[in-house]
């Protein structure tokens, strides 16, 4: 889509938000092929499950309209639904489980790393990107 908003709407920093997606779809791959791998241990997969769920509502939550978010503040919501994992945890067992908090601190930081490449425009991600889109 990237690709077709440049040539036909002439866009010209489509590159720059490329890399969201991209993100996006390696946070659903990774926790999606650990809930397989952890398959036996119920208690890692249905965990592991939520996140990956979590990591798809990114699109949704960015395409929610201006006013109803911030603009940029769509992981938030993500977050948020990681987050009523956990409190489900601490209520039900007193703890939360090494999943949420590994998972939730891999998530935050790889959000705040993204959208900060996003938000400045580095040049190793546009230099990426364009590489991608050619």
């Amino acid at each position: 889509m990237t690709r077709v908003d440049i040539v036909q709407f002439h866009i010209t920093d489509g590159e720059t938000g490329l890399i969201i997606p991209f993100f996006d779809i390696s946070c659903f791959v990774i926790t999606f092929a650990l809930a397989i791998y952890w398959r036996k241990k119920p208690e890692f997969h249905r965990r592991l499950i939520l996140l990956a769920t979590c990591a798809l509502t990114a699109a949704a939550f960015a395409r929610f309209p201006l006013g109803f978010l911030p603009p940029g503040s769509f992981y938030a919501g993500v977050d948020l639904l990681i987050l009523l994992g956990v409190v489900r945890d601490w209520i039900v067992n007193q703890r939360v489980h090494p999943v949420y908090v590994y998972g939730l601190a891999a998530f935050v930081a790889g959000q705040l790393f993204i959208v900060y490449t996003a938000v400045h425009n580095l040049a190793w991600w546009l230099k990426i990107a364009r590489a991608v889109l050619a």
